[in-house]
């Protein structure tokens, strides 16, 4: 099943929760909506850790859902690119994942696919 999109109202939520958190890293998980195919919740876990160069989580907190389908974290810089260790997240958490990067607004984010390749998401109301 391919992932089409991601619901505006949830990217908003993710720039905020990026900037709330600025200059610690903001991570969450992505949940599929009602609506097939379209990223539209975030899902934050208990015990989740937030620094300046790291965000993580104890993924014995996340709960069993197969809606959840990749993660979302921020980078302090304005890059949006994968560290190696974002990869190594990529790869075991999931199939989509978005980076969003100083200053955190509609156009400072990519998503990526499991294996840190670019894939585009379409933004839908």
């Amino acid at each position: 099943m391919e992932i089409k999109g991601i619901k505006r109202d949830c990217l908003k939520m993710i720039e905020e929760g990026a900037k709330d958190m600025h200059p610690r890293e903001f991570l969450a998980f992505l949940r599929l909506g009602d609506r097939e195919n379209i990223i539209s919740e975030l899902i934050l876990l208990p015990r989740m850790r937030y620094g300046r160069r790291h965000a993580s989580f104890d993924i014995y907190m996340a709960p069993f859902d197969r809606r959840i389908v990749g993660t979302v974290h921020s980078h302090p810089s304005p890059v949006a690119e994968p560290s190696e260790g974002d990869l190594l997240t990529f790869r075991k958490h999931g199939r989509i994942h978005i980076i969003i990067a100083y200053p955190y607004e509609d156009d400072t984010w990519k998503a990526y696919d499991y294996n840190g390749n670019e894939v585009k998401l379409k933004i839908v109301d």
